[in-house]
């Protein structure tokens, strides 16, 4: 099957080899792309060599790119996946990974140690108030440092050649520009991408668990008929 897959401009490294292990072919198509601001990238770096944070959450693999290599020094470390994990060790910086693909359980995961912590969030001009409520709510302190914007690119999704659609977050596809086709397979990464197309009246037939290979299995289950 050939995939259209969501992504950053520039940010689809290791999709390709990965979607040929599972018997699929993809390609990219990119309804956003990252506005980097450096001076806030600095400002945030300047905060964490001065000890300001007790931890730090890198909640997808770009912040962790345009971060990492800048610091000289780090408290905790979590990271929302393997891959944003991998990002951070080449630069030498060892992140715990959180065991779903989901922000939601940042919380959970560090419990009771978050009272009384400070928590620095590099992350997108995309607001993510229920985890902001989550860390108050667990006692703790956290300062997000909108470190990129994500500007819709207002070009029309090429996906005459893909026998599916694979939307990689709510905001890629709210933002995207495309026309839906009987014979062209829907597919979200995870449950809130898959709630945010249900809302806009395109219901995935295939739903992953918030990485591209957990939904690359889950499309071939689905062409299994399980």
């Amino acid at each position: 099957m050939k995939i259209a897959i969501t992504r950053l401009e520039n940010k689809a490294a290791g999709d390709r080899a990965l979607c040929a292990t599972y018997g699929h072919d993809c390609y990219t198509v990119s309804p956003l792309r990252a506005d980097l601001r450096p001076d806030r990238i600095d400002t945030f770096v300047e905060a964490v060599h001065r000890g300001e944070f007790d931890c730090l959450f890198f909640s997808s693999a770009l912040p962790a790119a345009v971060v990492g290599p800048k610091l000289e020094r780090w408290p905790r470390v979590i990271a929302i996946g393997p891959k944003t994990a991998e990002v951070l060790r080449g630069f030498g910086i060892e992140a715990e990974v959180l065991p779903t693909f989901y922000s939601r359980d940042f919380v959970p995961y560090l419990g009771d140690w978050l009272r009384g912590r400070t928590v620095g969030i590099p992350r997108a001009d995309v607001p993510n108030p229920d985890l902001l409520d989550a860390i108050a709510a667990a006692g703790g302190t956290v300062r997000e440092e909108r470190v990129y914007a994500l500007v819709p690119t207002g070009t029309e999704l090429a996906l005459d050649a893909a026998d599916a659609a694979l939307f990689t977050s709510a905001m890629s596809y709210r933002e995207a520009r495309w026309r839906p086709r009987d014979d062209l397979l829907l597919i979200a990464i995870g449950e809130i991408t898959a709630d945010a197309m249900r809302a806009g009246g395109h219901p995935p037939a295939v739903v992953g668990d918030g990485s591209l290979a957990g939904t690359l299995e889950a499309l071939n289950l689905h062409a299994e008929g399980r």
